[in-house]
């Protein structure tokens, strides 16, 4: 073992589950860095990027249904961020006097009677003796900033985004997991069963349940369904070391090596541990208001149905495959699906047993909105080591500069709006583990009080943790893609009531 380590830090490592060899691993990725992707070409429409013609998918949502019968659908949804980016600039406000940063939080100020937490605001603050409006009239603004973001008021700051409220209808108000359980009351039910899992913070998990306890029994009357929910944390065990600036282990000021979260990639950890037949994937800040879901709902189910429809067929041919000695003619048919359909580019003098292992991994079905310049990573036919391509989910700082030009060229990008089947041909749960792209992290700049450091992020679970899962992209309306990443996206017509 590197002398690098003390028995303290090896103590403290077995005490936290990190593996001493693992983290020796990470801060010589620190050193070497990552590969970036080697982007062939940006998938585009006829090219990776499958267009759904109305009717098509008025036929899959019309079978959705049917082709549930005797399935486990389930909600899955990263819910473990705090919510403290999305009042980025009224943090600013509080320490910074600057005319610009003034200038915004403002603009923020004079509409938030359009927010939907304005009422809650108005209580906490009236129990303290102050009032909302009469504070706002003084332009004693500051008061108002501190009461929504600190632990003297509402608190958002330091809460989960799941549980902040989004949405106000004329006789309630609905908080961000409130609308993913009418989502999956409308489109993740079988047979008027819903069963959601959410990844949250560990010091989060017990106010999502007490809101929980309180909302689930009113939306099963409503919709008439019965919902199974239950959570889980990021293992501690897949954090992953911080490092100074010069690559050297970052220690805190008790000495201690620091270990951080490794962002959504560890979720497949997470996922892994699911036992389901149909996942569906969506970020907690991806809702709408009630009135305006339907795109969502017809979607999501064209896009299961899809899934399970060349589910069945891989299936159909894998058994095939697996009992060998495949008539001439049927494999060609097979090559055709595996190309056309599951769109898995052929080699050259593939064989059946190939062709079983191409066609025998997990599937995943993802929604691709139109490009109109919101972040995220995008769709791209992507090389690996030997030259073969494949359907991935790319970040922009998994780009070289070489190949921006390349990115420039993506007509569409990634909402995380993904289906995904679990399960093998046997129905025996795969090892997605076994689906990683190890090499796909990406290092990042974050701080610590005062101090910069170098950050570990694991392939990103729609990214390199699901490299190597069969990957189907469909375009999807603009409409079903809705984001919450700042306080003021809450003001579009889409989160207003």
């Amino acid at each position: 073992m590197s002398t690098q380590f003390t028995p303290q830090d090896l103590d403290f490592m077995r005490a936290r589950g990190s593996n001493p060899e693992e983290v020796l691993h990470q801060l010589d990725i620190f050193k070497k860095g990552f590969d970036f992707a080697r982007l062939d070409r940006a998938a585009t429409p006829n090219d990776g990027i499958v267009q759904l013609e109305d009717d098509v998918v008025e036929e899959l949502v019309a079978d959705y249904d049917n082709m549930l019968k005797g399935k486990k659908v389930l909600k899955f949804v990263p819910a473990s961020g705090a919510a403290s980016r999305m009042f980025k600039e009224l943090y600013t406000y509080l320490t910074d006097d600057s005319e610009a940063t003034q200038k915004k939080a403002v603009a923020f100020l004079e509409s938030l009677p359009r927010y939907p937490f304005f009422e809650a605001l108005h209580d906490v603050m009236a129990k303290d003796g102050y009032q909302l409006e009469a504070e706002m009239d003084k332009k004693n603004y500051k008061l108002v900033v501190d009461y929504l973001l600190n632990e003297k008021g509402l608190n958002y700051g330091n809460q989960p985004k799941g549980l902040l409220l989004f949405h106000r209808y004329p006789d309630k108000i609905r908080t961000a997991v409130e609308e993913h359980l009418v989502e999956a009351a409308l489109y993740a039910n079988s047979d008027g069963q819903c069963y959601l899992h959410f990844t949250v913070s560990p010091q989060h998990q017990v106010g999502f349940e007490q809101l929980l306890a309180k909302v689930v029994p009113v939306y099963e009357k409503q919709y008439n369904v019965q919902y199974h929910i239950d959570f889980s944390i990021q293992d501690p065990a897949t954090d992953t070391v911080a490092a100074e600036l010069d690559n050297s282990p970052f220690r805190d000021e008790n000495g201690n090596l620091l270990f951080r979260p490794a962002g959504h990639g560890a979720l497949i950890y997470n996922m892994n541990r699911l036992d389901a037949d149909v996942v569906f994937v969506k970020n907690i800040d991806n809702v709408i208001t009630e009135e305006r879901v339907e795109p969502t709902v017809t979607y999501k189910k064209a896009l299961a149905a899809q899934l399970l429809q060349l589910q069945a067929r891989a299936f159909q041919y894998l058994k095939e495959l697996e009992k060998g000695d495949v008539d001439p003619m049927l494999f060609l048919e097979m090559l055709d699906f595996a190309e056309s359909e599951l769109m898995i580019p052929m080699e050259e003098d593939i064989t059946q047993e190939r062709l079983f292992e191409l066609m025998n991994r997990p599937i995943r079905v993802c929604g691709m909105v139109k490009n109109e310049g919101e972040p995220g990573g995008g769709p791209f036919w992507v090389l690996d080591a030997d030259d073969n391509a494949s359907l991935q989910i790319v970040e922009s700082s998994q780009i070289s500069p070489e190949q921006k030009p390349v990115m420039t060229r993506a007509t569409h990008f990634n909402p995380v709006d993904m289906v995904c089947a679990l399960k093998n041909y046997k129905g025996e749960k795969f090892d997605l583990l076994q689906y990683v792209d190890p090499e796909t992290g990406f290092i990042s700049s974050k701080s610590y009080g005062d101090r910069t450091l170098k950050a570990l992020e694991l392939p990103g679970l729609w990214n390199g943790a699901m490299s190597k899962w069969i990957t189907i992209f469909v375009e999807v309306p603009i409409a079903t893609f809705n984001p919450v990443k700042t306080v003021n996206d809450l003001l579009r017509d889409t989160h207003q009531g």
